[in-house]
């Protein structure tokens, strides 16, 4: 048993338990007087934070400049790790919402959190139903002004190799008229890999692309939408750590 193992079970777990009750909290208490979900996503990027330096995660972040904080987007990140989630709140400077599988919202308190928080339950057992909440969700950022994040491969990656890619992003796009901005996070499989509940320090770098415009686009360009989407993550990727 290492020194490394028993700090992450005496020390990083727990509080990664107390930090996620606290914020939680506060956040639920926020709710009622927070209509746009902005209080609550404040909330959630301290939550995110405080996460991150409980992991001893040390991220730098290049490509912030790419985003415009007026701007709506369908934010489209790789997906290899639990711990995804906090560093794309902490570093992503955009007003977004996560569309998250429906089983999420199912949880006790998490799921009654997402919802308040304005979060979108996506039934991915149901193409049709998935289908009609993407064009639902296309329709409402184009009259918000609001970003939503999406994981193009649907799920997260055992390997850490990019997987295939559903095109329910480039479709949500395309319906919403919104460039797609995509994002890889690298390293951030070793400080939580998949199927383990042992955090480690580590180094992680999140690189933000250039926005990928789709005005003019109708849906049956979502194919080679996706594509390039993939692409452009991939060639992300192959920079590694900045």
């Amino acid at each position: 048993m290492t020194l490394s193992y028993l700090i992450g079970v005496l020390y990083r777990a727990p509080g990664i338990i107390l930090a996620t009750i606290v914020y939680g909290s506060i956040s639920l208490m926020c709710a009622p007087f927070d209509n746009g979900g902005r209080k609550q996503l404040t909330v959630a990027r301290a939550w995110a934070r405080m996460l991150l330096r409980i992991a001893g995660a040390r991220v730098t972040s290049v490509g912030a400049e790419n985003v415009d904080p007026d701007v709506a987007y369908v934010i489209c990140p790789n997906h290899v790790s639990y711990m995804d989630t906090p560093v794309l709140l902490s570093h992503v400077p955009a007003n977004f919402r996560f569309l998250a599988r429906k089983e999420l919202f199912m949880i006790p308190f998490l799921g009654g959190h997402l919802k308040r928080a304005g979060n979108i339950s996506v039934p991915l057992e149901d193409p049709r139903g998935s289908l009609k909440v993407l064009s639902h969700a296309g329709h409402a950022m184009k009259q918000n002004g609001l970003s939503l994040l999406i994981f193009p491969e649907g799920g997260r990656s055992v390997t850490g190799e990019l997987e295939p890619f559903k095109d329910g992003a480039a479709y949500l796009a395309i319906k919403g008229e919104v460039p797609i901005l995509p994002v890889t996070i690298i390293g951030i499989k070793d400080v939580l890999p998949m199927h383990s509940h042992h955090l480690r320090p580590g180094r992680v770098t999140i690189r933000i692309g250039k926005p990928i415009e789709t005005t003019g686009m109708r849906s049956h360009d979502r194919t080679a939408l996706t594509q390039r989407l993939c692409d452009e993550i991939s060639a992300m990727q192959r920079l590694g750590h900045a």
